[in-house]
């Protein structure tokens, strides 16, 4: 028996039910606001009715916690079975809008079908390009998913972006509290204490901001107890081929940066990610997004919000999130729990946010510390080019506004630009093994490390 438990993977680690509850918890409350955002915007650019939104939100949580149970438990060959959680993709949005405008819902769910079943049948071809992804790519993409997501963080703690007092000194405190409240309960507690320091961290500033009046628990006494979910709700899908192809190219870009999600959670639980690995998360993505064209929801995609609260916490399980995922098709069959968890303020948030998306960016700096830059020169070009066009959406915004239409789904992903920029760079340096990596020169020179 001792030995069956010392081949068991920290990544497979079962744990028992009130902590895989707690654990999973946390990393609901760190992706609920990004998770509810885009049916949110949708539902504005629809013309939604408050009804008509709210069922959208709950169908949207009810999809995404299948998606996830269905990305870190699998069946057969789809599904990564790493602690990735699942969550709507932001570089849908712009083409999902200008559908919802012209043709409604049912057009945004039958291009969102297509697109799903485009990617699972491309998968395992896209997979192949994994070895264009030695770790100075992957530290590269995995820096920029950090830094990419750090003013999402930031923008929380100010108060939202939009809150009429953006920038307040209360909104500011609260998140201090948090951030400094996460940092001592990791520097005094161990174990299972420092584990849930972001839940932990969360809960008191949810007590603090209670008597600031940040937080409206007032939608919650008229939120019904059971909302069900059903295929087609809006109507039928319709079909067109622009917004088919348009949907399709966003897909792309979601592999791009669920390859870097991915390969950046396999860093943090120390498991490799090969072609077999990547062709079961991708298919995984384009699986939940085809269910997404049928139950009322959208293309999902690793959320890269909650890569660094798996950094930060050392917690690897996969039935972690699984336990997230069973959260989230609770809070969507549940609408009254999701209001109460809705409730949570973004100040709250944006503590915890500046904690977990800095430990991103850090992690691919540990990534990148395992390439040499002595011996190859060249490498310091190709992170330094990588991350600077990575990070051209997010310090300009309208720096390619001028370019067409077609082109603005892929110019307005740093994480797409730069990933692209970095495999391009190292292919044209290094070759496609990553020359210069230092495991691969002391696998030359026979060193054990």
């Amino acid at each position: 028996m001792a030995n069956t438990k010392a081949t068991i993977q920290p990544v497979d680690e079962m744990m028992p039910v009130g902590k895989l509850f707690l654990f999973g918890l946390q990393h609901v409350l760190a992706m609920y606001a990004g998770a509810v955002a885009v049916p949110l915007i949708i539902a504005g650019a629809a013309g939604l009715s408050k009804s008509q939104t709210a069922f959208l939100i709950n169908a949207d949580l009810f999809t995404c916690g299948l998606a996830t149970l269905l990305q870190t438990l699998g069946i057969w060959k789809i599904g990564i079975k790493i602690p990735v959680i699942q969550g709507v993709t932001f570089a849908a949005v712009t083409p999902m809008v200008i559908m919802a405008k012209t043709g409604g819902m049912p057009l945004i769910f039958g291009s969102v079908l297509i697109a799903g079943l485009f990617t699972f049948l491309l998968a395992p071809f896209f997979s192949k390009l994994i070895r264009f992804f030695p770790p100075i790519v992957t530290g590269s993409i995995i820096t920029i998913i950090g830094i990419s997501l750090l003013p999402v963080g930031v923008g929380w703690a100010a108060g939202g972006v939009g809150n009429k007092n953006y920038g307040s000194g209360t909104f500011i405190g609260v998140a201090a509290i948090v951030l400094i409240a996460i940092l001592l309960i990791n520097k005094y507690f161990k174990g299972f204490v420092a584990h849930v320091a972001v839940l932990l961290g969360l809960v008191i500033g949810l007590i603090v901001a209670i008597p600031l009046g940040l937080v409206n628990f007032s939608g919650v006494s008229a939120a019904p107890w059971l909302g069900v979910d059903y295929p087609f709700a809006f109507g039928f899908p319709t079909f067109d081929l622009g917004s088919i192809l348009a949907m399709m190219l966003v897909m792309l870009v979601v592999m791009v940066e669920s390859t870097g999600d991915f390969l950046a959670i396999g860093e943090m639980v120390g498991k490799k990610i090969g072609e077999k690995e990547l062709t079961a998360g991708l298919r995984a993505d384009g699986l939940a997004t085809a269910l997404g064209g049928i139950l009322n929801a959208f293309p999902y995609t690793a959320f890269a919000q909650n890569v660094g609260l798996v950094g930060l916490t050392g917690v690897k399980s996969r039935f972690v999130v699984a336990m997230s995922g069973a959260i989230l098709v609770l809070m969507g069959l549940i609408p009254k729990l999701a209001t109460i968890i809705a409730s949570l303020p973004n100040a709250v948030l944006g503590g915890a946010g500046i904690a977990m998306f800095g430990i991103v960016a850090a992690s691919g700096i540990k990534t990148l510390a395992k390439v040499d830059f002595e011996k190859n020169a060249n490498n310091i070009f190709i992170v330094a080019i990588s991350i600077g066009i990575g990070l051209i959406p997010l310090v300009a915004p309208d720096f390619f506004k001028l370019f067409p239409n077609w082109s603005q789904t892929i110019l307005h992903s740093g994480i797409t630009l730069g990933s692209i920029t970095a495999i391009i760079l190292n292919a044209f340096f290094n070759g496609s093994k990553g020359a210069g990596d230092l495991d691969e020169l002391k696998g030359n020179a026979g060193i054990i490390s």
